[in-house]
């Protein structure tokens, strides 16, 4: 019974295109999973912003990171773009809609590539470290860049690698390693189906 259930979930999974073993966006469940996480990601984003007359800070890099923690890169790039890019619209910095889409996908991408969640459900390990590190310093790079050499201002780039760096990065990095590993232990345990419907297994 075991086995031929195992062999329907192959069967099942097969059918999806994949990227590195994690479904792309071609299946009902996965597109959920994206819609209803890059809403999280929004309202994170949303929750405590830190206005500046050059822009916001936030904490929804957390949220970014926890999602590309529990789904890899696929979801963790297309819910960590469009939902601070949602954000950025929100508040008022349409301006930064699109690097902000770009950025934060980005992120999203790189930690849940280096971390692979697929390899490794329960337990956070070095590479999710690694990953988070990587994905988190890339943002505050990323809009460095865009400040320094897009909109021309020095001054408020410099200032916002510093609030980047210290909110965003810090609380991401952190809550996410809190939360990611408590997280992944709840799925498991009551919905484990979703993780098995949006990683390619491998025996």
């Amino acid at each position: 019974m075991g086995e031929k259930s195992n062999t329907s979930e192959k069967t099942y999974q097969t059918r999806y295109k994949n990227f590195k073993g994690y479904v792309l966006l071609t299946n009902p469940l996965c597109v959920s999973i994206a819609a209803i996480f890059a809403t999280f990601t929004c309202v994170m984003t949303l929750m405590f912003p830190f206005l500046f007359p050059g822009g916001f800070i936030n904490i929804g890099d957390l949220a970014v990171m926890i999602t590309a923690l529990l789904f890899g890169p696929i979801i963790g790039m297309v819910a960590g773009g469009i939902g601070p890019m949602l954000a950025d619209i929100i508040l008022g910095y349409p301006n930064f809609a699109i690097y902000t889409l770009i950025i934060k996908a980005t992120e999203g991408f790189l930690v849940g590539l280096i971390a692979n969640p697929r390899g490794n459900k329960k337990d956070l390990n070095i590479k999710d470290i690694v990953g988070i590190v990587v994905g988190g310093l890339t943002m505050v790079f990323g809009y460095f860049l865009v400040e320094y050499f897009i909109f021309a201002d020095p001054g408020w780039a410099t200032t916002e690698l510093a609030l980047n760096f210290t909110i965003q990065f810090g609380i991401g990095v952190t809550g996410s390693i809190i939360f990611a590993k408590t997280a992944r232990r709840n799925i498991i345990e009551s919905i484990p189906q979703v993780f098995d419907k949006i990683f390619i297994i491998e025996e």
